[in-house]
């Protein structure tokens, strides 16, 4: 069985209110060993929500609905899922009772558009709602021949999380045959999407038992893989199976197997070195030494540095010579290299990590245009250096340097 998620709201289709609730639902459903297979959002709208209802009875079969279930006039899904059902509701009498207690119980007055909320579509469960005035509810029944289940939940996540779990989770298991799903993603650092999945694609194919997402991220790939059995031990040995033909594959440019971030990586592998890190930053302000230190334990070892915007604290902070600046710019292979063995000495770290580049999108010239970076690692008795031309604007320029600049330590250290 497949599943169907509606986000009802006309919030929802602005920039001011994001559906989060699918997200909690999918990862749920999944545990169950179902697929959620399409997402929708709909406004407040009676004839568009019972469209889209029936369409989703026509793919799916479960379709869970949240929100649309308060007192006012724009609350519309008990409605609208009876008009694609041809079902009447029917008032419960009994909810509104209670309604009118909780209410009085809490001092405030019971307005009668309250009592829609007692609405129930013919033949459903009601899913008492706890923490709210909205109950949910449940439908099972033939729909064009095949057996559908229907949810309707409440909006807000407070609501609908505990309902969910406490009134849905154990009917949806005895209901499903069993079935598991289980995941793995594999991330690779500074390979383009076209070019991973040329040399992937012709691996993952052979396996369509296993479903194969790839998503691009700056200077970042991940490929999520997914696959669903009667056991979780037949579904992990499929996914496993097909990660480790992508991995020699791709061999060093894969840097994750867990999900680890590519700093987490930098950190395990400068602890197994007993090794520290020290940086200059000039094009990524700060970014570098950001993202490390948003690992915790990274003081065991990252040791600090600089932020060198200017040819002055380049000079002063990581004793670059300032002819070298005068005879190279600020933006080239010989400063960047000065930066990274002069932070390294200046920290007493075992490696010396420098950027310098033009992020824009002003101070770009034809020799040195926008995007144009140096990166420069150093332990003192050599230096690599590594020129690179990134796309974009400023936020992408910058991010793709600290992604170079982090993989070229984690290289270093395989």
């Amino acid at each position: 069985m497949n599943a169907e998620i509606i986000a009802v709201g006309s919030e929802l289709l602005t920039p001011f209110r994001q559906d989060t609730n699918s997200l909690y639902l999918t990862e749920k459903l999944n545990q169950l060993g179902m697929e959620v297979s399409f997402k929708s959002i709909v406004g407040d709208s009676r004839e568009h929500l019972a469209e889209v209802t029936r369409i989703a009875l026509a793919r799916a079969g479960l379709v869970i609905l949240m929100g649309g279930l308060g007192p006012t006039e724009d609350d519309l899904t008990r409605e609208a899922v009876a008009d694609a059902l041809e079902l009447p509701l029917v008032r419960d009498e009994a909810i509104v009772e209670a309604l009118r207690k909780r209410f009085s119980k809490r001092g405030f007055k019971f307005t009668e558009n309250n009592s829609k909320q007692a609405d129930i579509i013919s033949g459903a469960t009601v899913l008492t709602n706890r923490n709210g005035t909205a109950p949910g509810q449940w439908i099972t029944g033939s729909y064009d021949g095949n057996e559908k289940t229907i949810i309707l939940l409440p909006g807000p996540p407070h609501e609908l999380k505990p309902l969910f779990e406490e009134q849905c989770l154990e009917r949806l298991r005895e209901h499903l045959p069993p079935a598991f799903i289980a995941s793995r993603v594999l991330k690779v650092a500074m390979l383009g999407e076209s070019h991973c999945d040329d040399r992937i694609a012709p691996i993952y194919r052979r396996y369509p038992n296993v479903q194969t997402t790839i998503l691009a991220y700056a200077g970042e790939i991940e490929i999520h893989l997914r696959a669903r059995a009667d056991s979780l031990e037949v579904a992990q040995q499929r996914v496993d199976k097909v990660a480790e033909k992508l991995e020699d594959e791709l061999d060093e440019y894969v840097f994750s197997r867990q999900g680890e971030s590519l700093e987490q990586i930098v950190g395990y592998y400068l602890q197994m070195r007993n090794a520290t890190l020290a940086v200059a930053e000039s094009c990524t302000g700060g970014l570098i030494g950001e993202r490390i230190t948003s690992v915790s334990g990274s003081s065991r070892y990252f040791l600090g540095g600089a932020m060198v915007y200017s040819n002055e604290l380049k000079h002063k902070f990581a004793d670059v010579p300032k002819a070298l600046i005068a005879a190279h710019g600020a933006v080239s292979r010989q400063v960047a290299a000065a930066l990274a063995e002069g932070i390294r000495k200046r920290c007493g770290a075992t490696w010396g990590l420098a950027v310098t580049g033009v992020a824009g999108p002003s101070g770009g010239t034809e020799e040195k245009p926008v995007g144009l970076v140096f990166h420069a690692l150093s332990n003192g008795e050599s230096t690599e250096v590594v020129e690179r031309k990134f796309p974009g604007d400023r936020e992408r320029v910058r991010w793709w340097a600290s992604q170079q600049a982090l993989d070229m330590v984690r290289r270093k250290l395989m």
